[in-house]
């Protein structure tokens, strides 16, 4: 059915995650014979890990910081609904004549 388990790691971090602690997260993949993996961190991912999880297998997401809170507001998790506001369109049809 093409039915796969996920695996996830979400760190907190303030600096750039870098290639080493991605490969450490490919690494546990491989022992676990997964295929498929998430990262997601707080923060950003250098180019580095980003030209590194490119061509692999098992196949690595990564999310950064400002994915994450796009995601988050897009599926509304984790937020709060503070202002709505409507758009109104003038209705020309309430204006013509019968005919």
């Amino acid at each position: 059915m093409g039915l796969d388990v996920i695996y996830i790691q979400a760190k907190q971090w303030s600096n750039p995650v870098g290639c080493p602690e991605v490969r450490k997260f490919v690494g546990a993949l491989h022992g676990k014979k997964a295929r498929k993996g998430v990262f997601i961190t707080t923060s950003s991912f250098t180019k580095e890990a980003h030209d590194f999880v490119k061509h692999l297998d098992p196949k690595v997401v990564l999310i950064d910081g400002e994915t994450l809170a796009r995601l988050m507001i897009e599926h509304n998790v984790g937020v709060t609904v503070k202002s709505v506001y409507e758009l109104k369109a003038v209705d020309r049809d309430f204006f013509e004549e019968p005919s």
